[in-house]
């Protein structure tokens, strides 16, 4: 299930020689400013509040972070699927094999264009994958790009192509290898694995290219906590796997002098530096980790699963929220909406995002791409009789 998070009224601000609608949202209401806000901010009264977003009719409940307003995308006039769309993409390992059935779908559409991809883990890998992919080869460059990858890592299924996924999940890594890499006495593992899939796929020198995507990749810089974000000029390999580095399994990542873990940590995925940068006016929110789960856990691998669960979900939550704020402060056009791999797959919660089981990873691939295919049917005029989505490609 898709589900609309914000949405600013119509009809005010387009594209135009003052910037984009979300970077007039951001200087209204200066929230990102790396300045200290004034004691007092009283919002002017002349400033219009947006009314209540309705919620719209759903087979099923949607739970979001703080009771937050939730309604299906109701497009403007002749814009649904959008023409401009912006991604943001979050980690969770394999569980972003559902991402890839996501962009797979999208990449299908023809009059979709990308503007800007946010990332982190191995929401960040996605991310690379498919800007490569569109540099160097189009949409058809892009869906091969991603099914040679995961393809791949679903074949070489070994303890090398475990790791791998570890190199981009911190769940479920703690309570394998945690107590003894924490004292000291062990570390077995490298990210060479990870660098090697990353050279047989990824061009990082096409990232600085014209024709890619916007690129927005996290990482966590250790020295201070704070969120580290690498556009297409930063981005190299050292990058990628810095993003996609769980302190519990490999050493830190150094990048000029700094050191660095997974990206997950500081924003999974990015999404304020996201409103920053997009000249686009529709955000889709790539959701893989759980945020529900019904049982409460007992045991300590099941307990620690449920954790990297929350933390995962929290700073995300906390951008939302500022985005919500955001938007009753200002008038700016910006509609987000998110897919969410929980809503299409019973049990997610239960899973183990290091799973490397073929059957699973098709799963989860084939949900993404029905998923999406319902995300592009919600628009104005979408009715139950409409085109069904093209078919799944096989995956060999």
């Amino acid at each position: 299930m898709s589900e609309m998070i914000v949405d600013a009224h119509d009809g005010v601000g387009s594209l135009s020689a003052s910037g984009s609608a979300a970077s007039r949202l951001l200087s209204a209401t200066n929230i990102w400013s790396d300045a200290s806000p004034p004691a007092h901010a009283p919002v002017s009264p002349q400033v219009p509040r947006p009314e209540p977003v309705v919620q719209a009719d759903a087979p099923r409940d949607v739970v979001v972070p703080k009771a937050a307003p939730v309604a299906l995308p109701q497009a403007r006039s002749g814009q649904w699927p959008p023409r401009r769309l912006s991604l943001a993409l979050q980690g969770g390992g394999t569980f972003a094999a559902f991402t890839w059935g996501v962009l797979e779908r999208l990449l299908e559409e023809p009059d979709i264009a990308i503007d800007t991809v946010s990332g982190a883990s191995a929401g960040a890998i996605n991310a690379l994958l498919l800007a490569c992919g569109l540099a160097e080869g189009g949409r058809e460059g892009a869906r091969s790009r991603l099914n040679r990858f995961w393809v791949r890592l679903m074949h070489e299924a070994s303890f090398r192509s475990l790791m791998l996924v570890g190199g981009f999940s911190p769940a479920g890594s703690s309570v394998a290898f945690g107590p003894t890499l924490r004292s000291g006495q062990f570390d077995p593992f490298d990210l060479d694995p990870l660098r090697q899939a990353l050279a047989r796929d990824i061009n990082f020198s096409i990232l600085r290219d014209a024709r890619c995507p916007k690129l927005l990749i996290a990482a966590t810089r250790i020295r201070d906590g704070q969120q580290q974000i690498f556009a297409n000029d930063a981005i190299t390999a050292d990058v990628a796997l810095a993003s996609t580095c769980p302190p519990l399994v490999h050493c830190a990542v150094e990048i000029d002098g700094e050191a660095y873990w997974d990206g997950g940590f500081g924003g999974n995925p990015p999404l304020l530096r996201l409103v920053q940068e997009t000249a686009a006016t529709d955000l889709l929110l790539v959701q893989v980790t759980p945020t529900r789960d019904s049982y409460v856990p007992i045991t300590l691998a099941a307990i620690d699963r449920r954790l990297d669960q929350i933390v995962a979900n929290a700073a995300l939550n906390a951008e939302i929220a500022a985005i919500e704020w955001a938007q009753s402060c200002a008038t700016a056009s910006l509609r987000l909406t998110r897919i969410a791999a929980e809503d299409s797959v019973d049990g997610l919660a239960q899973r183990s995002s290091t799973d490397l089981g073929r059957g699973f990873i098709r799963l989860l691939h084939r949900n993404g791409r029905e998923a999406a295919a319902r995300w592009l049917g919600q628009g104005a005029g979408a009715t139950q009789g409409a085109a069904p989505a093209a078919a799944e490609p096989a995956l060999v």
